[in-house]
């Protein structure tokens, strides 16, 4: 084989590899985000008498209740990001036609998934009495968006993406009448609202423009995986995170612009901290997502770096499947949760819960162990079988 020859296995055996390691980080830092969720949802299940607010009122919320809250800070904001950048490496290898259909397809999928299967998953009935749209229904429409922005610029889209994010909350003191015809199209975009669809309460708690800006600049930040060496790559990540989060200390210290005003308690420095870090998430303000997507940034150019080690291999299993371990899980708590109300009954209020947030950790450390084995089953069923189209909605 001729020197050129045997240059251009090696260039193609590099970018494969490089790729794959890739999309591994990618996988590792969703499957990352995907965990932290499971712990919110379980204190959603066996905590939910002791109910926070957004943002968490750091004057009256226990401490560990409030921790336990913001750990899953992370979730949203960096898992809408990576659907951005996710969609972006799909079009490598699409034309623009085919990834706009996919995103339109999967979209209108993630829709359907949270009007049916994730509103029933929550209540277990039917008919439903209230309907939640929540991340699922904000991922589908932002699809649905980027299905059409995909067509612009990219510089266009990356414009678009921070002047969502810097901007949006220069919207907040816009407040629309409950009887204008405006009050719907608002609560979508930007105000979270209850509203009676056909005689059912419809939570409107993922108002969408905020999200559709992170999903832009998850597409906009594509060309550092297509393009740039990995060396390169981690470097701009680690800066432009670690910058993201030196912003969001200096401007919380301002405290100006992007967040409810943070407070001193005197006498209580833990509590002024947790004031410092109780952010927005609905809709989420650009204080919420400097330090969450910012410390996204960060991990994945170190998960790029730990590619192969236990860790991140596990944890790309989750972020692998990540819908059907959504669902796993979503029925998994409903499940024990009507098992311990039918065995032990209410024992606070209307609801079934645990005397102490200790109890929420340890379920969550046994359901990650759980939850590991049939999700990296259905990982591995789905790389194999790569002939069953429907597999990768999923």
């Amino acid at each position: 084989m001729s020197t050129v020859a045997m240059n251009g296995v090696r260039a193609a055996v590099r970018s494969v590899g490089t790729m794959s390691s890739r999309l591994s980080s990618i996988d590792a830092l969703r499957g990352l985000v995907m965990i932290f969720m499971l712990l919110d949802h379980i204190r959603e299940t066996w905590f939910l008498y002791m109910p926070v607010t957004d943002p968490v009122n750091a004057a009256t919320v226990a401490p560990t209740l409030f921790f336990t809250r913001i750990t899953s800070t992370l979730c949203a904001p960096i898992f809408v990001a990576l659907t951005g950048l996710g969609a972006y490496l799909f079009s490598q290898k699409h034309t623009k036609r085919e990834t706009s259909e996919f995103l339109l397809k999967r979209g209108l999928f993630l829709v359907l998934l949270e009007l049916t299967l994730v509103n029933f998953s929550w209540r277990a009935e039917l008919p439903f009495t209230v309907v939640y749209l929540q991340v699922i229904w904000a991922i589908g429409l932002c699809m649905i968006a980027l299905a059409a922005l995909i067509h612009l610029p990219h510089r266009a889209i990356l414009a678009i993406g921070l002047v969502i994010v810097c901007g949006h909350n220069l919207l907040d003191g816009v407040v629309v009448d409950k009887d204008s015809a405006l009050y719907m199209p608002w609560g979508f975009l930007h105000h979270r609202v209850v509203m009676d669809v056909a005689g059912v309460p419809v939570k409107f708690n993922y108002p969408v423009l905020p999200w559709l800006g992170v999903i832009s600049l998850g597409w906009a930040i594509g060309p550092w995986f297509s393009e740039l060496a990995a060396e390169l790559r981690q470097r701009r990540l680690i800066r432009l995170g670690l910058g993201m989060i030196i912003g969001f200390v200096v401007l919380r210290a301002l405290n100006v612009y992007g967040d409810t005003p943070w407070f001193v308690v005197p006498g209580d420095e833990l509590r002024t901290v947790m004031s410092f870090l109780a952010m927005t998430k609905y809709p989420p303000s650009l204080l919420f997502l400097l330090p969450t997507l910012g410390i996204g940034l960060v991990l994945l150019a170190y998960f790029e770096r730990w590619q192969g080690g236990p860790v991140s291999e596990r944890l790309a299993v989750f972020g692998g499947a990540p819908m059907f371990f959504y669902l796993l899980h979503l029925y998994t708590l409903r499940v024990l949760y009507l098992c311990a109300r039918a065995i032990y009954g209410t024992n606070h209020g209307d609801v079934f819960g645990v005397s102490s947030i200790v109890y929420v950790w340890l379920w969550y450390i046994a359901l990650i162990v759980a939850f590991y084995f049939p999700t990296a089953w259905f990982s591995g069923f789905k790389k194999r079988r790569k002939d069953i189209w429907w597999l990768k909605y999923l």
